[in-house]
């Protein structure tokens, strides 16, 4: 009998969760290989993550190093059991813009391949 690998849970994160974050959420809503949530560090987030978001994600992916020292600011006694893979895209993109969606798919698939996928199984 084989196992269930169950899927895993991504949160997608950026600054205000308008651009980036909410991309990659859009982008892999429909994907078969996990559960994704997105926020952003900002007070001014569209929404702004909270605990139970960390707690949820078995990988947290932020767009640039900042966040991840955000997070640290915020969360310091659950950040050192975070997970966390940064994509390194700057904020210099809109919403669904066809060259986001295409250097998040590179950079994400090339994480997923790399680092997310072989930890996780």
């Amino acid at each position: 009998m084989q196992a269930t690998i169950e899927k895993p849970n991504i949160l997608f994160l950026c600054t205000v969760n308008r651009m980036r974050s909410a991309t990659a959420e859009r982008v892999y809503a429909n994907d078969e290989r996990f559960h994704v949530d997105s926020a952003g560090t900002d007070p001014s987030a569209n929404v702004q993550v909270e605990e139970h978001q960390l707690e949820w994600a078995d990988v947290v992916v932020v767009m640039e190093p900042m966040h991840r020292r955000k997070l640290k600011q915020m969360f310091p006694d659950l950040f050192p059991s975070l997970r966390i893979v940064c994509l390194h895209i700057p904020d210099d993109y809109g919403f669904m813009e066809p060259a986001l969606v295409e250097v998040l798919h590179e950079r994400f698939e090339r994480a997923w391949e790399a680092e997310i996928m072989p930890s996780r199984y």
